[in-house]
């Protein structure tokens, strides 16, 4: 047993030898720094490299942390436009390392942690951002009838259905009290715009640091972290990622807040919003503030989440304490467009 992994890694590379074609061992184990969810590592065998994505050990939240819906939607997502690392193995036996896991490929690439891209040029930036603006328009696009992800959520009152969990969440997490967060709970509800047209495929922590580009290259190679995936609205993942924008400049989830971003080389909010709403035939500014909140509370609900964690000692990321501590102010950056 290895100590600092929490799991036999001999035994690990016996069972993926059996069980994922062509693997061969020996295999070295590295953990990712990233991670606040779920712990992910980097596999270096004989036969190549390769990343598992497990369940952290502890007490989990009901409903939290499934790696197995991960796995599904990788797998769907195989042979669409949307690119994702190959799915190749689920383990749902908890003998092998004491939690749910599964096995991936590795894709080589960037990933880029602060949105400003500061290793990037200033002609460079905005060719980013439109690449991944496109990305999100062709995730929408996934036909989840084609795909076999029908059933991957319940179709209707997605933002009604989401704030319902993630006040349960919050709840069961809860720490203390914020007035903030005590605004949006009771403002959300009885402001949810009315939901027409199909559901789509909503990656749920679309952000600029969870997707791998290719190197030199203003193309994304994998869209990772697919924890928070389900069917939902169409608009959902582009307004959190606006909303991501909108936090201060932090060391664990830097926004662009305070940052002029014309002299970056980076679209404002509202350029932005243009360029979605003509790739994607929707245009969300009759309902941003509602969006922006909504986002902003479902944040900080899992900020109390990873602190309640780290506060048990079950958290993955040695940040996790910093993450935490963001809930209050999270709520503020919400409760402020309700006001």
């Amino acid at each position: 047993m290895n100590a600092s992994l929490q799991f036999d890694v001999e035994k690990l590379t016996r069972y993926l030898a059996a069980h994922v074609p062509g693997f061969r061992g020996p295999m070295s184990v590295e953990k990712f720094a990233g991670g606040q969810s779920n712990p992910t590592f980097l596999l270096e065998a004989q036969s190549g490299r390769y990343v598992l994505r497990r369940q952290p050990p502890g007490e989990l939240l009901k409903s939290a942390h499934a790696v197995d819906r991960e796995f599904r939607v990788l797998s769907a997502l195989s042979n669409t436009p949307v690119p994702v690392a190959q799915a190749l193995h689920l383990c749902e036996d908890r003998e092998v390392i004491g939690s749910l896991f599964y096995v991936m490929s590795y894709e080589e690439g960037e990933i880029y942690w602060d949105p400003s891209l500061p290793a990037l040029q200033v002609g460079e930036r905005g060719a980013f951002y439109d690449a991944l603006i496109g990305t999100m328009a062709a995730l929408h696009d996934v036909d989840v009838d084609a795909v076999g992800l029908a059933d991957y959520g319940r179709a209707g009152s997605y933002f009604a259905r989401q704030i319902d969990v993630w006040t349960r969440q919050y709840r069961a997490a809860q720490t203390d009290e914020f007035d903030a967060m005590e605004t949006l709970i009771a403002w959300l509800p009885a402001h949810c715009p009315v939901e027409t047209g199909k559901a789509s495929l909503v990656h749920g922590d679309f952000r600029i640091d969870n997707l791998i580009w290719r190197e030199d290259s203003a193309r994304i190679g994998a869209i990772v972290d697919w924890e928070l995936s389900t069917l939902g609205h169409p608009l959902a993942d582009f307004a959190y990622f606006c909303m991501a924008l909108r936090l201060p400049r932090n060391p664990v989830l830097p926004g662009l807040a305070g940052i002029e971003r014309g002299a970056l080389g980076i679209p404002d909010e509202s350029a932005m919003i243009e360029r979605f709403a003509a790739g994607s035939g929707l245009d969300p500014r009759a309902h941003w503030n509602f969006l922006l909140a909504f986002h902003f509370f479902r944040l900080a609900a899992i900020a109390q989440g990873v602190l309640k964690r780290a506060l048990q000692g079950n958290a993955s990321s040695e940040r996790a304490m910093q993450a935490g501590a963001m809930t209050r102010r999270i709520a503020e950056l919400g409760a402020a467009l309700v006001g």
